[in-house]
């Protein structure tokens, strides 16, 4: 066992607390949420899966930890970064590779599991898809409420719609649009009230 090189890969990881997410600095956003804190409200998502769903929460949970894992060597790479997906596959993979010859016997499941949710190769790849897709929309509302300015984020609403399928994450999504509505709707009162 080479601790020196778990040292390592738990210093790289720890670099996912403090990477903004490229989304939210690219927008102004004050205070960005780092790359750490959307995959941990991915993982504690998977506690909302019940048992008529029929997919394993523990795999989807470890999906949700490791499907942005490259990132704390590459970095957050959106299509707004001008980088082509082919060349942004290879620099994952290959920082994925990195990262698993520092943990041993265990860095077979991260790639493993990394290739899963890149390939979408299983129901719980797909689900954890639609997590990641619920959670940005999610904090983008929390933003825009944050900063008192609906529709503020609508481009990452736009990004989404239509690519959700998963039943429970659709429910939340179109739980989350309902009190979207109410606050764009109190908001225009408070605007209208405040200008009388």
């Amino acid at each position: 066992m080479d601790l020196n090189k778990k040292i390592e890969f738990l210093t790289l990881i720890g670099k996912l607390k403090h990477i903004k997410r490229t989304g939210w600095v690219l927008r102004g956003v004050e205070n960005p949420e780092p790359i750490a804190g959307h995959m941990y409200r991915m993982g504690i998502m998977t506690f909302l899966l019940e048992e008529q769903h029929n997919l394993n929460k523990f795999r989807c949970m470890k999906l949700a930890l490791v499907h942005d894992m490259a990132e704390c060597i590459v970095g957050d790479i959106t299509p707004c970064c001008g980088v082509d997906p082919a060349e942004k596959h290879r620099q994952e993979e290959e920082a994925m590779d990195k990262l698993a010859a520092l943990v041993g016997v265990s860095g077979k499941e991260l790639v493993e599991l990394f290739k899963e949710y890149e390939d979408q190769s299983s129901a719980e790849a797909k689900f954890v898809k639609d997590l990641d897709r619920f959670d940005m929309i999610l904090q983008a509302f929390e933003y825009e409420k944050e900063n008192k300015k609906p529709h503020s984020l609508q481009e990452f609403f736009d990004s989404v719609d239509g690519k959700l399928s998963h039943p429970m994450i659709v429910a939340l999504s179109e739980e989350m649009k309902k009190q979207r509505t109410e606050f764009e709707a109190a908001r225009e009162e408070t605007s209208a009230r405040d200008s009388a």
